[in-house]
This record gives C-alpha cells, structure tokens and sequence, in this order.
C-alpha cells in the first residue's frame, strides 16, 4: 500500500470536494428545480448574497472533484491498470465539468434573474422566463449527461479497482454499483430531478470514503506489468 504526499494530497481534495459539494448544498436557502420558474427569483432574492455564495461553494466543488480525479490518475497510472484507469477518469472529469457548466446556468440566471425581474409584473417576468426556456431545457440535458458520462466512468474505474485490489474490494463493487444506477435510473426514467436527487448525496459519500481511503490507507500499486 502506497502512503505519501500524493494520496495525502489526493485525499483531502476528495474530502474537500465532498464538503464543499454538500455543504454548498445543504446550506443553500432555495433550490432551484429542473427549470427556472418566477417564485424562484422571489426566494433567492429573500437571501440573495448567501444563495449566491453557497451556490459558488457548490460549483467550487465540482471543481474540486475534478481536481482530486486528475491528482487520483496522477497516481494510478502504471500498466497494466492504466488501459481501464485512464478512460474510467476520463470519463468522470467529462462528467463533473458537464455538471459544472450546467450549474454555472443555475448559478447565473437565479442571481442575474433577481434584479433583470425587479419591479417587472407578472406578464413581464413570465415573458423572460419563456426567454431562456431553450436555455433551460438544453442545460437538462446537460444534468442527465454529466451524470450519464460520470456513471460510466465510475463502473471502469470501480472495475479496475476490483481487478487489480487498488482499493478494498468493497469500495470497488460501491464505485461499480454507484455508476450502474447513475446510468441505470437517469436512461431509465428521464426528466425527473428529485430522483437524480440521491444519485447526489452518494456521490459525495463516495468522495468523502474515497478521500478518507487514501488519507489513511492509501492505495495498493502492484508493480508494472511490461
């Protein structure tokens, strides 16, 4: 098992991620749903500033994310693994950045929406918000491909970590599990966000025990293979 400053550092940058993913979250006072309706900018405009800085912690993390699977494949990269490793990450970075820009929508037309809706009436809120509907329905698309693109990442990586031990052999079948209904529930029952809603939360569980993994156990790296 290698311990070292690089699972260290990989390490708290998947707890840090899954901190700044969940608080950013939880503490956010109004959650935007699948599309931007007028009471949205009415409940974020109650708490306007806090919105806007949890929704950057938010978004933050899915930076975050991003980073601790590039420092993550920094690590694993020897061979034979590497054949499997490399486009299982891929494919979550894919992922987590498609998530990113389809929050950073969330994020700038909640804030932006607040003020460019102030003192309009009700027709004229609603004529904006027919405005960036096409918007709005392409940024879904990009919620259920980001979580598509991560899925199946998370069955190679959590395959590699299976065949080769690079982790406990429970925290493969949980990555290889966890994109299974990633892809299994978004293919199967599109256009639903509260039941892509849990596929969140155990995103974060699994970069908090990914993190905690490598801070105390850290990885096992058999020796190359030519």
């Amino acid at each position: 098992m290698k311990k070292s400053f690089e699972t260290s550092f990989t390490g708290w940058a998947f707890v840090l991620a899954a901190i700044l993913l969940w608080f950013g979250w939880v503490l956010s006072p109004h959650h935007i749903g699948e599309y931007i309706v007028a009471s949205d900018f009415t409940k974020i405009g109650d708490s306007v500033w806090f919105w806007i800085w949890m929704y950057r912690f938010h978004i933050f993390g899915w930076v975050t994310m991003g980073i601790s699977m590039f420092a993550l494949l920094s690590i694993i990269t020897n061979r034979p693994y590497r054949t499997v490793v490399l486009p299982g990450i891929g494919m979550i970075i894919v992922g987590t950045f498609t998530l990113a820009i389809a929050n950073a929508f969330y994020y700038n037309f909640g804030a932006w929406g607040v003020g460019k809706t102030a003192g309009l009436s009700a027709a004229e809120i609603q004529e904006f918000i027919d405005d960036i509907l096409f918007t709005n329905q392409y940024v879904t698309c990009f919620i259920r491909f980001g979580r598509i693109f991560s899925g199946v990442g998370f069955v190679l990586l959590g395959a590699a970590f299976l065949k080769w031990n690079l982790v406990s052999k429970w925290l493969g079948w949980f990555t290889v599990l966890f994109g299974l209904a990633a892809m299994g529930i978004i293919l199967g029952i599109p256009d639903n966000f509260e039941i892509y809603k849990p596929l969140f939360h155990v995103k974060v569980l699994w970069l908090l025990v990914m993190g905690i993994t490598l801070l105390t156990k850290g990885i096992n790296l058999p020796k190359e293979v030519a």
